[in-house]
């Protein structure tokens, strides 16, 4: 790598009242001035600091802004403080400037699956990141790719291993960067203003200061001031190791990010907003009673939601009032303190495996403990760790756990119940006591978060999730209800809409208008070309002005338009150039220009973000278009389905060959299948901007 100089020392900068704070900048009240192509600059150029390392990749120019998380940073000495590290008490917000035409990523996936695929391509997209590890993309140090030790940027070679890294290495790294699924915050807006948050990780998904709702404020706020239209989100989050999507769209009748505006875009599977809403409100209300009325129900769901209906203050009726109340009493409950506590639920969050024991396997091991407290004598306790090892016999560590968590305030025959307490040692202890359970016996156990997790998670499986839902339940009643949460799961797809153009403008002798652009060129290549309308903001501007402006708006934003000139305004074709928009236009918030492309040869290929691919979607749900499921061609006619419509499950692989039902009759089938379509374009798993779809953040 061939290095000019060396770059000279930063100023050391002042780490506390220098700087904005996380939780207040930028500010609530304040709005964009313009569109954002223009505002985004401006902001960079009077928040941001571009450090000397980003000259290496003039295509993925870095810029940096750092910030102060609250007090912390005030509360610690000046010499101690630092601003790297994932328990510094700083963040550092990475915007990374990339420039599409010289990218190794030229389309958006994102677009393509949430509707926006006939857009040109942008010529710029602006990548908002905050690492995990408190570090920036564009610092001055990166690990070695051979041995992992910190290599200063304009060193070819590491000094552990001697590996001679080119710049192609180092700009791989920063690609990886830009690929990473472990960013706290990862945004990326193109220069229309249209963007997508591709990751957000909160205290669940590693971070040590920054709750999933203190990032998506400062991220919200971000996008006000920076003017952006809309942003999708794919919500693939979890949350409890469950699919929060599920159960926050039961709790309060949106998925999480609706606390921020986020609203339903497009279903997979050809559903639905009404659909969507009606399979909300069903499942949410479906009555508790359902599962207190069958004698046939495991005891242990009866006495889970009795319990819980006990401890409310209001009536629990539905599904709903009942895991609202449980995720009330999580928020509420005290930490466990005991360490072996911690470690099992830490464990039992990194496996993500639920319960797989049935009724028969909790009554058996809970008539074993009953049966160990029984034989005990006198008044004497027996403690969580000898109990366990009394009925263990190669029983599930799970169970086990389980078990001991509902055996505090279990009522064992008439005038006798078990109680718990915990001991000086933090661990709790059991014996069997006449009289009826007190409230502390049988809920101060139940109440700490680990256990509150454990219920949740337990009645989620088998009275929310479709694959593992109950079957004691009315077959009728529990077709819907597994329609219902299959309907709610397959919804991933959730768009702000920011609105930008409904700014308040104070000056009288500014016009903000919406302007859209119509092609006269004769090639059919860009007959299809229909770009989202440009924000443009004019002052005392004449008709002359507003084809200057809208010209080079629509430069500046979309590859293929480099040289677009607009020659008339449509319906206005014979007004003089000097005449006043104002005038002209009144009231009207819309305004078409028409105009010639004059695109060089070859630069079709940013025609639009779904590529120079052409494919035709037409599946039995009613899909006509990429929603980022699965899907195969048929090796006869070519048309695109879903594996899963065609009666694939998603767990199995894609079939040698494959013909669809209409051509089955036609030819017999000798081709191979033709390519399975979340092979060719994304995997919704993993989060790989322009190569793959975001993968589930976490966001507690």
């Amino acid at each position: 790598m061939v290095v000019n100089e060396r770059p000279q020392k930063r100023m050391k900068r002042r780490i506390t009242a220098d700087l904005n704070d996380f939780f207040t900048f930028p500010s609530s009240s304040a709005e964009a001035t313009g569109p954002f192509r223009t505002v985004v600059r401006e902001f960079l150029s009077n928040h941001a600091l571009v450090p000397p390392p980003s000259s290496l990749f003039p295509h993925l120019m870095t810029w940096q802004i750092l910030f102060r998380v609250g007090d912390a940073a005030d509360q610690l000495p000046a010499t101690t403080a630092s601003v790297d590290g994932p328990d510094s008490p700083f963040v550092c917000l990475d915007i990374v400037e990339e420039d599409v035409a010289r990218s190794r990523n030229v389309y958006c996936d994102q677009c393509r699956v949430v509707g926006w695929s006939g857009h040109p391509v942008c010529g710029k997209r602006y990548h908002f990141i905050i690492k995990a590890d408190g570090n920036s993309i564009g610092g001055y140090h990166k690990p070695c790719m051979c041995c992992g030790d910190v290599v200063h940027i304009y060193e070819s070679k590491c000094k552990s291993c001697n590996l001679d890294a080119s710049t192609d290495d180092v700009e791989d790294w920063v690609y990886n960067q830009l690929e990473n699924t472990t960013h706290l915050l990862h945004g990326v807006v193109h220069s229309n203003g249209f963007g997508h948050l591709l990751r957000v990780n909160g205290r669940e998904g590693g971070s040590r200061m920054l709750s999933g709702c203190h990032i998506m404020d400062f991220w919200d706020r971000l996008c006000k001031v920076l003017g952006v239209r809309m942003v999708s989100v794919m919500d693939v989050s979890k949350k409890y190791g469950l699919e929060y999507r599920l159960l926050h769209a039961i709790i309060k009748g949106h998925p999480w990010y609706g606390d921020w505006g986020y609203e339903f875009a497009t279903g997979s599977f050809a559903l639905t907003l009404d659909a969507y809403n009606l399979a909300v409100e069903k499942l949410s209300t479906l009555p508790l009673s359902t599962f207190l009325a069958q004698c046939r129900f495991p005891s242990c769901i009866r006495d889970i939601i009795l319990r819980y209906q006990s401890l409310s203050e209001r009536e629990l009726l539905n599904i709903r009032d009942l895991f609202s109340f449980l995720i009330k009493l999580i928020h509420d409950a005290p930490k466990s303190s005991s360490r072996g506590d911690d470690a099992m639920s830490k464990k039992r969050r990194a496996s993500g495996v639920l319960y797989s024991w049935t009724k028969s396997d909790v009554e058996c091991v809970e008539e074993a403990m009953v049966k160990v407290l029984l034989a005990v004598t006198g008044p004497n306790w027996v403690n969580q760790r000898n109990l366990r090892k009394a009925i263990y016999k190669g029983q599930p560590s799970d169970l086990l756990d389980y078990s001991l968590n509902e055996l505090g305030g279990k009522i064992v025959a008439e005038g006798i119940f078990v109680n718990s307490r915990r001991n000086a040692d933090g661990n709790f202890e059991y014996r069997l006591e006449a009289g009826s359970a007190s409230n502390d016996s049988s809920t101060s156990r139940s109440l700490s978060e680990e256990n509150l997790i454990l219920d949740i998670r337990f009645l989620y499986e088998l009275m929310l999730h479709p694959q593992t839902m109950m079957k004691d339940v009315p077959q009728e009643t529990r077709d819907l209800a597994v329609s219902c949460a299959e309907k709610l799961l397959d919804c991933k797809q959730f768009v702000k809409d920011y609105k930008p153009e409904r700014m308040s403008i104070k000056d009288a002798s500014l016009t903000c208008l919406l302007c859209r652009v119509e092609f006269t060129d004769e090639s059919e290549e860009y007959f299809t070309l229909d770009p989202p309308p440009e924000l443009i903001v004019l002052t005392n501007a004449t008709v002359s002005d507003l084809k200057v402006a809208a010209s080079k708006a629509f430069q500046d934003v979309y590859l293929v338009l480099k040289r677009f000139q607009a020659e008339e305004l449509v319906d206005y074709g014979g007004v003089d150039e000097s005449t006043q928009v104002k005038k002209l236009l009144g009231s009207a918030e819309y305004v078409r220009v028409r105009g010639r492309c004059n695109a060089k040869s070859g630069w079709s290929k940013f025609s639009m973000e779904r590529g120079m691919e052409r494919w035709t979607v037409e599946c039995s749900c009613g899909a006509k278009d990429d929603d980022g499921e699965r899907m195969m061609a048929c090796d006869l006619c070519g048309v695109w389905r879903h594996t899963r419509c065609s009666g694939i499950p998603d767990s199995d692989l894609v079939p040698a060959s494959f013909v669809c039902q209409g051509c089955k009759n036609l030819v017999p089938v000798t081709q191979n299948a033709g390519p399975c379509k979340d092979e060719v374009v994304a995997k919704v798993e993993s989060c790989s901007f322009g190569n793959n779809l975001a993968g589930p953040p976490d966001v507690r």
